[in-house]
């Protein structure tokens, strides 16, 4: 199925390419920077019945937008993007249906245990969802971590997933080596999600046409979404139109 976004940067919508996101704002590689506020995509999305997209706020300036995209559709967005135990609360009284924790869950390289256990009492586990966004090193795809600079000691594995699906509704993972490039998605790492999580999973990375929504309907055995970002037309993309893909859900159902 395919899962709708509203990335944040500056207070704008944008696409950039995953990989270059870091301190540096000048290395940050963007394919586009809307000139619609993230209000106007979330209306689109409410009036298409698409659920389960997220908005991402990729560093400071964003909250306003993103409360905006959240009063636009109230109940049909998961938030994420500096989600922590003081501000989860806030995030899903303004409307967000799920927030979305990555680095403060996930520090230092490890899992912290104690504030993932916090973040469930304050939300409730239906009401979670762990950023997974990994890169891959060897053989394996290790979690990352801060702007996904940082790699974490965990890898996507069964024995992974089915541990953290006990503390949360869903997974998000982007690939962020193939992030932006719309040169394909990373099959391996779909089959692999698809094999092993044990709940709903949202994957995004390098989708480039509409036959990538139908690779991961199988690679994913059913159970992985498809983010589809920079290849967009309404994100100045010319590999997908937006009115196919919401075509391709409601054939779906």
């Amino acid at each position: 199925m395919f899962r709708p976004c509203i990335d944040l940067r500056d207070g704008k919508v944008v696409q950039i390419v995953g990989g270059t996101l870091s301190d540096n704002a000048a290395a940050v590689r963007t394919n586009f920077v809307s000139e619609k506020p993230a209000a106007w995509f979330a209306e689109l999305y409410r009036r298409d019945g698409l659920a389960g997209g997220h908005v991402i706020m990729l560093g400071p300036g964003n909250e306003a937008p993103a409360r905006e995209a959240l009063a636009a559709y109230p109940g049909g967005l998961q938030i994420g993007g500096g989600v922590n135990a003081a501000n989860a609360r806030t995030w899903l009284d303004a409307g967000a249906s799920h927030v979305i924790v990555t680095s403060w869950v996930f520090r230092e390289g490890r899992l912290d245990e104690a504030r993932l256990a916090e973040l469930v009492s304050i939300v409730g586990k239906d009401r979670l969802v762990l950023d997974l966004s990994c890169r891959k090193r060897g053989e394996d795809y290790f979690i990352v971590t801060d702007r996904w600079q940082k790699f974490t000691e965990l890898n996507i594995s069964a024995e992974v997933l089915q541990a953290l699906a006990k503390s949360c509704a869903e997974f998000l993972v982007h690939a962020v080596d193939v992030e932006g490039l719309c040169r394909g998605i990373d099959g391996e790492l779909v089959a692999k999600l698809g094999r092993w999580t044990p709940i709903p999973t949202t994957y995004a990375g390098g989708a480039g046409s509409l036959a990538d929504l139908e690779t991961v309907g199988k690679l994913g055995q059913g159970r992985v979404g498809l983010t589809i970002g920079s290849a967009l037309d309404i994100f100045g993309g010319s590999g997908v139109r937006y009115a196919d893909a919401v075509a391709f859900n409601r054939v779906r159902g």
